[in-house]
């Protein structure tokens, strides 16, 4: 069993032991944390859904779990990725590009730590907003993907396309409604995101 599924286990939800640091007034100290943790830290902070995968069968078999948990099943899905066409051929899901998708499936360009959020470029989005994209989003994306600072991603994007620079740089950071009025927010649409989380490492 590796260190990250120690660490982190592979449940949707945060623990009841996770809720209670939460709540608790010592939080973990960002300074103290590695980029793994400070990610996942802030990831379920934010609202998101985190699966830890060791393999490709677990990636499967988990997006097949969120299909079942969400009754997706014999849906449209919007995905721009050929190498995903193959999991969603499986669970027998038509894929477009249009029309009135349940949920988004896509790779993201990087995971950035320090605020919990997921990277996305115009390779798995093309030119939408995120308030253009469907509510529910599923992002398979590996450990080695998993960046201190959002500059760090920027910088890891020039390095990866050093000719066919892609365009529509955005990061999705809120999973979920606002429970309360939060200027953070402010202009923000809230996902609800599931991260398949591959180990590569």
């Amino acid at each position: 069993m590796s260190l990250f599924r120690k660490i982190f286990g592979s449940s949707i939800s945060p623990s009841d032991e996770d809720k209670e640091k939460e709540n608790s007034k010592f939080s973990p100290d960002a300074d103290m944390m590695s980029a793994d943790e400070q990610f996942i830290y802030n990831f379920k902070k934010n609202g998101g859904k985190f699966l830890y995968c060791e393999n490709l069968e677990e990636v499967k078999e988990q997006f097949e779990n969120i299909l079942e948990e969400n009754d997706w099943y014999e849906s449209e899905v919007l995905c721009y990725e050929p190498k995903l066409f193959n999991i969603l051929d499986e669970n027998k899901l038509s894929y477009a590009k249009s029309a009135n998708p349940k949920f988004l499936f896509s790779y993201c360009e990087n995971l950035i730590a320090e605020e919990g959020s997921i990277l996305f470029s115009s390779n798995q989005i093309k030119q939408l907003k995120p308030h253009d994209l469907p509510i529910n989003i599923v992002v398979v994306a590996r450990t080695s993907q998993i960046l201190a600072a959002k500059s760090d991603g920027l910088t890891s994007i020039r390095k990866k396309y050093e000719r066919d620079y892609p365009t529509n740089i955005t990061a999705i950071k809120y999973f979920e409604k606002a429970k309360e009025e939060d200027f953070t927010q402010y202009g923000s649409s809230a996902k609800n995101l599931y991260l398949l989380l591959l180990e590569d490492l």
